[in-house]
């Protein structure tokens, strides 16, 4: 069998001294945690406040039109994704993270001085480019730097800095709010999050690209698990075309297909409880700061947790994590419909935190088993546009049954959904890890 070749190195590029590991690469990989943390702050402004905007300062009643932002945001994130995985193979991580600071830089200025709810729509345009860029190729390059055998502690801490930075940032921006106003205070800290996100990723930042070459050349067929004979016999080891990566990553592979559905409706609850649920925590009669306080501990509890759950999916597998985590989820948003108190909504969303924290770091690490080191980042970008598509679908899906039939249905057929995604899980995916790593991670831990 051939050795897989190698992409082409990105124009300019030298080729650098390359060795892979968290603990070799510890200075770039805490760079790119800080830069992941300022993409998380971007989209926390809005987990809060932009909701209630559409009904305060724009008079919108009808929850569907209310959810526009969300459709704009989640279709332009989720082809974002899809073009930086797909040329971050071909031109450059790097080029690609500060692309996408490129595009955020205007977000919170156009929400500050938005006329009308057009231009808010506008702004999650640039702000689903802004995170499908720099979120894709941070996540891409930390997979890069460590290697094959603490995936997913890459991404439990990739994921942790992220979602800390959104919950702090909807916290800070529901305290703005209720003593400031909804416009201009909760928004103007996103200029410095976009302004440090940039400076940091032009002058400090490197390319890994090198890194996935040579973890291509090192290993990847003793591990690669594809039900297809064809890759199994290598015959696709040489990278195989954008459609066929495309038609693997959302269906032909069972483990792939499986996380690719996860990933949507994960995504798609979140583009619920985002759009929907400060609406009606409102309508409920919680305050602007308790709203926050939901608000904040949901993606809070997300980000703590994937310290530990990304780095237990090294040890325990994926399979069964995910499982759980979309089951806990839907346990969560069930408090949501059934709950009448502050303390009871607030247990809703801290399970809906644990449930996201054990899926989202996993299904990385999932694609991240099974795609080669050659085409790796395209399957993250096919895998993504599945994943951020759910934003959109959600919006679409729970706003129109807001308008039918009330929230509370909405809310409840989003739950229905997220616990019929982890029984696919159960029914279709097969175990990513392989046992051979899991034994020597945990071996490892016993010495």
């Amino acid at each position: 069998m051939q050795p897989p070749a190698l992409v082409t190195r990105p124009a300019g590029s030298a080729p650098p001294l390359v060795t892979l590991g968290l603990r070799a690469n510890w200075e770039q990989f805490t760079l790119l945690v800080v830069v992941n943390a300022f993409v998380g702050a971007m989209v926390g402004l809005e987990r809060t406040v932009v909701p209630l905007i559409a009904e305060h300062d724009f008079g919108l009643a009808a929850r569907s039109i209310i959810l526009s932002f969300l459709v704009s945001f989640g279709i332009v994130k989720a082809l974002a994704n899809l073009f930086a995985g797909r040329f971050s193979d071909r031109i450059g991580r790097k080029r690609i993270l500060v692309a996408g600071w490129l595009a955020g830089l205007p977000v919170p200025l156009i929400l500050i001085l938005a006329p009308s709810w057009g231009w808010v729509v506008f702004a999650n345009v640039l702000l689903g480019i802004n995170q499908g860029l720099c979120w894709s190729t941070t996540v891409i390059m930390k997979i890069d730097l460590v290697g094959p055998k603490q995936r997913g502690l890459a991404m439990g801490l990739n994921e942790f800095a992220g979602y800390i930075a959104v919950s702090l940032s909807a916290f800070g921006t529901g305290y703005l709010a209720a003593h400031y106003g909804l416009r201009p205070a909760p928004f103007l800290p996103g200029i410095a999050f976009a302004t440090l996100g940039l400076l940091l990723s032009l002058f400090f930042i490197r390319e890994t690209h090198s890194h996935a070459q040579h973890e291509s050349q090192q290993r990847f067929t003793e591990h690669a698990s594809f039900d297809s004979a064809a890759l199994r016999s290598g015959r696709d080891a040489d990278a195989p075309s954008f459609a066929r990566i495309l038609l693997l990553t959302s269906w032909r592979d069972r483990a792939l297909f499986a996380v690719s559905q996860t990933g949507m409706v994960n995504n798609l609850n979140d583009g619920m409880v985002w759009g929907l649920v400060p609406i009606f925590l409102a309508g409920a009669g919680l305050s602007l700061e308790q709203v926050g306080i939901i608000a904040g501990v949901y993606p809070g509890v997300w980000g703590i947790s994937q310290l530990f759950t990304g780095a237990l999916s090294d040890r325990w597998g994926r399979k069964w994590m995910i499982v759980a985590g979309m089951w806990t989820q839907a346990i969560g948003i069930a408090l949501f419909v059934i709950g009448k108190t502050f303390p009871i909504w607030l247990g809703g969303a801290i399970l809906l935190g644990i449930g996201t924290a054990l899926v989202y770091p996993t299904l990385l690490a999932a694609v991240s088993d099974v795609a080669h080191p050659d085409w790796r980042a395209t399957a993250v970008g096919v895998y993504r546009l599945w994943r951020d598509g759910g934003y959109a679908v959600g919006a679409l899906l729970s706003g129109l049954l807001a308008d039918w039939l009330g929230i509370p249905i909405a809310i409840a057929a989003i739950g229905a959904l997220t616990f019929l995604s982890g029984v696919i899980v159960a029914g279709v995916m097969y175990e990513t890890l392989p046992a051979q790593w899991k034994q020597r991670i945990n071996d490892n831990h016993l010495g």
